[in-house]
């Protein structure tokens, strides 16, 4: 998702929030209705604030959808999945606004309006998403993408996009050939343009032309482009469209004048400012509600082995500096006796009974909100990494270096969009998302990410 220019992925997205969020405000004054029905005295005292009542179950419910990555273009989620998750969030919308009733009893609607709206609501947002699905599932809501070029760099479309072919934002009409270069995809997605580029978009009705060379020097059909453009169709290079369809920067096609000139990497006053806040008032908030488990993490860890409760290691942060950063200690003493740097592995030997609980729920990683108020970490960002390991990854991997343009993050996009790294391969693939995060970052982009992170802890995915 990118945070600098409007998609039509977010405006759908918007929307749907949108009408999700009028639905729950209809389902708790349908509920109103209901519950007072025969009490019209009772209704008229109980109609009092009442909109704004209802916008604040709404707004706990489709915050707790958001957290279980319903508002996600990329999830792919079958029945039974968005069933699961829708009924969590209700439940999780519900137990906040308990919280939110004691705290402020004004803002009760009563027990049995709430549990009818919920009702109410939980049927209402399956059947919106079921007729959303369907309906905006047909080509004709979807932009017509045209592809120039048929080679290498074109088929990674293909390649890279063909499971979500049904839940993306356009229509994959075909690829045109480009003179002189050798053409990859199947013969059966290619389409000739005998007169000329400019007439077989017009004759398509295509919206958007992907530029998707091989070799950019020479070959293009320059002229047939700048009349598209006259014509109002979007002409977009392929690094530029993975960025915006995928929420990844491709390494192995972009370069450094692409990284200048596209635009990103805000880091004006007011940005560190309000990021500096955020990470402030987010860490200090999880303290209050995490210390508990905190506290008995630290007594199992002890009960367990003996050793240190807290492990603390070298990890390169900001400018490539190095920092402490602190965790629960998950593995034996031994763990790295030889002095050798190793990336965890599935089921690894190393990890102790309680090491491997607190690793797959994430709980060894909360120390690290004392590294964020320190100002060494923030809450989203690239994971930090060892120097052992940023010195091989660096010579290896080509851009690697930018990650280090943000502060580390105790959560971040690429372990949203990608598992847990343990190779150079992952680590180059988590770097394209880790890219797209620092061009495209922002404080509502944080905050999105971290209310999907929630549901990385709940499914337990890319732990290790």
């Amino acid at each position: 998702m990118m945070f600098g220019r409007a998609s039509l992925k977010n405006r759908a997205l918007l929307l749907l929030w949108l009408l999700e969020v009028l639905l729950v405000m209809a389902a708790v004054m349908g509920a109103a209705w209901l519950r007072f029905m025969n009490d019209p005295e009772g209704h008229e005292i109980f109609s009092e604030n009442l909109t704004i009542r209802a916008l604040l179950v709404a707004a706990f419910v489709t915050t707790a959808m958001a957290a279980l990555g319903l508002y996600q273009a990329h999830v792919r989620l079958n029945r039974f999945e968005f069933a699961l998750r829708l009924l969590v969030s209700f439940a999780l919308g519900g137990i906040g606004l308990m919280v939110l009733y004691y705290l402020v009893p004004n803002a009760y609607i009563g027990r049995g309006v709430i549990v009818i709206a919920m009702i109410l609501g939980l049927v209402g947002m399956a059947a919106l998403r079921f007729c959303v699905m369907h309906v905006f599932r047909g080509d004709l809501f979807k932009r017509r993408v045209l592809v120039l070029g048929a080679g290498h760099n074109a088929d990674l479309i293909n390649t890279r996009m063909r499971r979500g072919s049904d839940r993306r934002a356009f229509t994959l009409i075909g690829f045109v050939p480009i003179d002189n270069q050798e053409a990859c995809v199947p013969d059966s997605m290619r389409i000739k343009a005998p007169d000329g580029l400019a007439d077989l978009v017009h004759r398509l009705q295509i919206s958007e032309v992907v530029v998707a060379p091989d070799e950019r020097r020479g070959g293009l059909p320059m002229e047939e482009m700048l009349t598209c453009v006259q014509r109002g169709v979007a002409m977009t290079d392929l690094s530029t469209f993975f960025e915006r369809e995928a929420g990844l920067v491709t390494t192995n096609l972009c370069d450094p004048s692409w990284l200048v000139f596209s635009g990103g990497f805000d880091h004006s006053t007011s940005r560190c400012m309000n990021k500096r806040l955020f990470d402030v008032l987010a860490a200090s908030a999880l303290l209050l509600v995490t210390w508990p488990f905190m506290v008995l993490v630290a007594a199992l860890v002890r009960l367990e082995s003996s050793g240190p409760i807290l492990y603390q290691q070298t990890r390169i942060g900001e400018g490539g500096r190095p920092f402490e950063l602190i965790k629960f200690r998950s593995m034996r003493v031994d763990a790295e006796g030889d002095g050798v740097a190793r990336w965890a592995q599935r089921g690894d030997d190393r990890t102790t009974r309680v090491g491997k609980f607190i690793r797959l729920t994430r709980l060894d990683e909360l120390p690290q909100l004392f590294n964020i108020l320190r100002g060494e970490m923030s809450i989203v960002g690239p994971r930090p990494e060892r120097p052992q390991f940023v010195d091989m990854l660096s010579r290896e991997i080509r851009y690697y270096a930018v990650r280090h343009c943000v502060k580390p993050g105790l959560t971040g996009w690429a372990q949203l969009r990608y598992p847990y790294g343990a190779s150079v391969r992952d680590a180059e693939e988590k770097l394209k998302f880790d890219l797209f995060y620092v061009k495209n970052h922002g404080l509502v982009f944080d905050l999105i990410i971290l209310l999907q992170t929630v549901e990385v802890v709940l499914f337990q995915r890319g732990s290790r």
